[in-house]
């Protein structure tokens, strides 16, 4: 990856990091929205090239360096004003538009300084709807090994009218029990998950050749979070499910011949 997209890499994630702490870290309980608003403001200022501090200076260089549009940082920011106004969602598609806001963007944002391979024959559509997957699938992934942790706090990221007819409420929830139709749930959502891990492969390819490893380590690090909750047999109320330090770097040397195969993934062998 050039020296420019790595700078530029390092200093979209670390906005992202800002952003998310905002509602997830340690002052959490005294944003509000007016002060979502007061930092969405100074986003504006960063595309405008008026950074309040070093970190925004250094954002606002990348943004200026690379084709990068404003409305998916809006975006990200419009999912922390979802924090903070909703604990619940009725289906899949409120919780997927959940998920696009504070994971999906970051995929959108990405793109364009990692760079697509100039020997892509895929579409920017294709590789862009690829970046976006990876970010739902990692937030999902997020959500089902986080149950326990966000329960604790009031929130239920689930689907309401799934986990209804799963035969499951918010209560089965707080009171934790691992039962066999909280098992048949979990391996719905797991293989759900699974999906756009799928979907995202197709896209990792796509890339610009230096930026393939740090993306297919995240994808294969992420999924086996999966596989995890199922060797806790979906215990994700009392147990967090992890990666050991052994398996990441089994992964690590694996995602990095994955990324040096030249636009194959294993979907694509698979359909050969």
């Amino acid at each position: 990856m050039a020296v420019d997209a790595i700078i530029g890499t390092f200093f979209v994630e670390v906005w992202c990091r800002r952003t998310d702490e905002l509602v997830d870290g340690p002052n959490a309980s005294h944003i509000t929205a007016s002060a979502l608003d007061r930092w969405e403001s100074r986003l504006e200022d960063i595309f405008r090239g008026r950074p309040f501090d070093m970190l925004d200076a250094a954002l606002s260089d990348t943004v200026a360096k690379f084709p990068i549009d404003i409305q998916p940082f809006k975006d990200m920011i419009e999912g922390m004003r979802m924090d903070l106004r909703k604990s619940r969602y009725k289906n899949f598609d409120e919780l997927y538009l959940y998920c696009y806001y504070v994971a999906g963007t970051v995929g959108l944002i990405s793109v364009p300084v990692m760079g697509i391979a100039p020997e892509s024959k895929a579409t920017t559509e294709t590789v862009y709807n690829a970046a976006l997957a990876l970010g739902i699938a990692n937030q999902l992934t997020n959500i089902l090994r986080d149950v326990g942790e966000d329960a604790r706090r009031g929130r239920v990221y689930l689907p309401q009218d799934e986990l209804a007819q799963a035969g499951l409420s918010d209560e089965d929830i707080f009171v934790g029990k691992v039962t066999d139709k909280w098992r048949n749930f979990m391996k719905k959502q797991i293989k759900r998950a699974r999906t756009f891990f799928d979907e995202a492969e197709r896209g990792v390819a796509e890339l610009s050749p230096a930026s393939r490893w740090p993306v297919w380590a995240s994808l294969l690090l992420y999924r086996q979070i999966l596989d995890e909750i199922e060797a806790n047999d979906y215990n994700n109320f009392t147990k967090r499910a992890y990666v050991s330090k052994a398996k990441k770097w089994v992964a690590l040397p694996f995602a990095y011949a994955m990324s040096m195969m030249h636009l194959k993934t294993p979907s694509s062998r698979a359909e050969a």
